[in-house]
């Protein structure tokens, strides 16, 4: 009886794997734009209050190794597509709707993380910022790359003054096309059209979202919840304010029965853009745009109470390469075929299933604008840009010229002011770093894409091309007060 009773239970418990294996979970990406981690709570940060993200840590996974790249677009690209910049071509940053030159984000030649999902059954949705395609031309240029529905702010298209305004009377893209939304804020517009989705979905159809949040980006502007902020105010404002929109879809997967089934992970796509604050203990600068630690190291936290353990912190290695594959395994999916992909998965750490992912360094790099060729292709402002390499504590600084420029110990000198380059105990670590960056292609690739019509808007630079000489290191060194003449 004894035994028999056993085999019911082995059965059962079967049974039961079986089902959660085969219930694929629901997955929200959530990443906002400019923001380190020097302004959430839950990393250390004062002055600041951000309850319901601080929540997703507590009962969630925190991640404190996370690289995203230095600014929006190569950010943007690199997690669509689980290349790094060097192989999907935008190192630099084109914003198309603005600059045109028939440059695109091309589903023709580009992976989509949004197509994969599809390919293993999500429905899918997208709300927020996107830039690196004109909406005006492309109309059904989100469809193509995977979205099933979608609510963006189109970018500041060039010629079109109302477009450029992201907060306030925003300007929204949908399927019915664009147009001012007066009295309306763009955040809450979004928000409100990812809780519409959320509420629609049935449990047996599994749903992906992709929220690329429009705050916490400039201009600085007050929040339905401090209307009468002052400019000192108003970017602390502007955080309180987007965490407030995440509780709100927390509160709407709780409602909707769908929360144990739904992974929400959140992050940032490069760090702040020129706000400072304390983050344990010491002034931390936003660094958008730069490789330094605040500009490229992210907030990063996964959380669904049925699937990813609770109260974690990990130290795991990843970078927005793995978010496409990642995603993938969640969702069951195969991978692009034909394709060279930089990212690995790092669902097993998620999963609570491995203490340590598959990473022994991550690499950040790009940022800045792009120029264009003879031709009026747009290309990389250099043939090679200048990266960082790093493994747990240490870390590489490559210049363009490929040449080892900086060493900084992570674990000594969080403020990487000290370069360790030369120091003799430290050979082997530098070596063993350098010989990864000699694995990466000679030249960057630039934007793969078919040049779209040309536009009256299309952008003159007074010197294109590509530009020669030495990037310089970037420095979280105080800056020097000017003296008095």
């Amino acid at each position: 009886m004894v035994q028999n009773a056993l085999f019911k239970i082995c059965g059962v418990l079967a049974f039961v794997g079986t089902t959660l294996a085969s219930e694929k979970p629901n997955i929200i990406f959530a990443m906002v734009d400019d923001l380190g981690k020097e302004w959430i709570k839950c990393y250390g940060a004062e002055n600041i209050a951000t309850p319901h993200i601080d929540q997703l840590g507590k009962t969630g996974m925190r991640f404190d190794n996370v690289y995203s790249m230095p600014q929006c677009t190569p950010t943007r690209a690199t997690l669509l597509t689980g290349q790094y910049p060097f192989r999907h071509g935008w190192v630099n940053h084109w914003d198309v709707p603005r600059w045109g030159r028939g440059c695109h984000f091309d589903p023709k030649k580009n992976p989509s993380i949004a197509r994969v999902m599809k390919s293993a059954g999500y429905n899918t949705c997208i709300a927020g910022k996107w830039q690196i395609n004109d909406f005006r031309i492309q109309p059904k240029i989100l469809n193509e790359l995977g979205f099933d529905d979608y609510a963006m702010w189109t970018g500041f298209e060039a010629g079109n003054k109302p477009s450029g305004k992201r907060y306030w009377n925003p300007y929204i893209f949908t399927k019915e096309g664009s147009k001012t939304h007066e009295g309306k804020f763009g955040p809450d517009l979004c928000n409100e059209f990812i809780l519409d989705f959320i509420g629609k979905q049935k449990k047996d159809t599994p749903f992906f979202v992709y929220y690329p949040m429009i705050l916490t980006h400039g201009p600085l502007t007050t929040t339905p919840h401090k209307p009468k902020a002052s400019k000192a105010e108003q970017f602390p404002a502007m955080v309180e304010y987007m965490d407030h929109l995440m509780g709100q879809i927390i509160k709407k997967l709780d409602d909707t029965g769908l929360r144990e089934n739904t992974i929400v992970i959140w992050t940032t796509d490069n760090g702040t853009g020129g706000n400072s604050n304390i983050l344990n203990g010491r002034r931390v600068r936003g660094a958008k745009g730069k490789t330094l630690e605040n500009g490229s190291c992210e907030p990063f936290i996964a959380n669904c109470p049925g699937l990813v353990p609770q109260g974690v912190t990990t130290d795991a290695l990843s970078d927005f390469t793995d978010l496409l594959p990642t995603f993938a395994e969640l969702a069951g999916a195969k991978l692009p075929e034909g394709l060279t992909l930089d990212g690995k998965s790092i669902a097993p750490v998620i999963l609570g299933k491995a203490k340590d992912g598959p990473r022994k360094w991550i690499m950040a790099m790009g940022g800045g604008s792009a120029t264009y060729d003879k031709n009026g292709r747009v290309i990389n402002i250099r043939k090679y840009r200048d990266r960082v390499i790093r493994d747990k504590r240490y870390k590489l600084y490559i210049e363009n010229d490929r040449s080892s420029a900086k060493l900084v110990d992570l674990e000594d000198d969080p403020d990487e002011l000290i370069n360790r380059i030369n120091d003799p105990k430290l050979a082997k670590i530098k070596t063993r770093l350098e010989a990864i960056e000699k694995t990466f292609p000679a030249e960057d690739t630039s934007p793969r894409y078919t040049p779209l019509a040309p536009q009256a808007w299309d952008h003159v630079q007074k010197n294109p091309g590509r530009q020669p000489g030495l990037t310089g290191l970037p420095s979280n060194a105080p800056k020097k007060k000017r003296g008095k003449n």
